[in-house]
């Protein structure tokens, strides 16, 4: 079987994908993160005592920043215009982590996996950033699409995985 890329052109040379043809829907995905810290770390993020304030705030308003400016950061990325775009956050005490689920959406012609996924990346550096300074082997791991739906290819859902 025989695969054509979509970013090569006929003389392989690197392209964006043209959408122009598409017709425009509505187009959900959503991505996790997953940031592992250490149980002291943990309860000073839940009480807003970290040198540099309130982390989780931080890390929603940047994960959402970061999903407006993909085509910026992504070769090959188109812009989109966002019809929303969030970030919520799950934290567990054992073991202790904070799960990231970021959520884009937009009506148009490509879909929005790319700005979920760098949502829910952003929002985990900014957690690493703001937690630093009282620990450095902070883990961010499993970054995945959870959901997609809109576009040819229909939706997908990615299985449950334990936390």
């Amino acid at each position: 079987m025989e695969h054509s890329f979509s970013h090569l052109d006929a003389q392989g040379t690197v392209t964006m994908v043209d959408v122009g043809g598409k017709t425009p829907g509505r187009r959900v995905a959503i991505a996790e993160a997953i940031v592992e810290l250490a149980p002291a770390t943990l309860e000073l993020l839940q009480k807003a005592a970290l040198p540099k304030g309130d982390v989780l705030t931080c890390a929603k308003i940047g994960g959402i920043m970061a999903a407006k400016r993909v085509d910026e950061l992504i070769p090959l990325c188109h812009s989109l215009q966002l019809s929303f775009a969030d970030i919520r956050f799950e934290v567990r005490d054992r073991p202790p982590r904070v799960r990231i689920e970021a959520e884009a959406r937009s009506v148009g012609a490509t879909g929005v996996e790319m700005e979920a996924i760098v949502a829910a990346q952003t929002a985990a550096a900014i957690i690493y950033d703001m937690c630093k300074a009282i620990q450095r082997d902070i883990v961010i791991s499993r970054v995945r699409l959870l959901h997609k739906s809109g576009g040819k290819s229909g939706e997908f859902n990615a299985p449950e995985l334990p936390l």
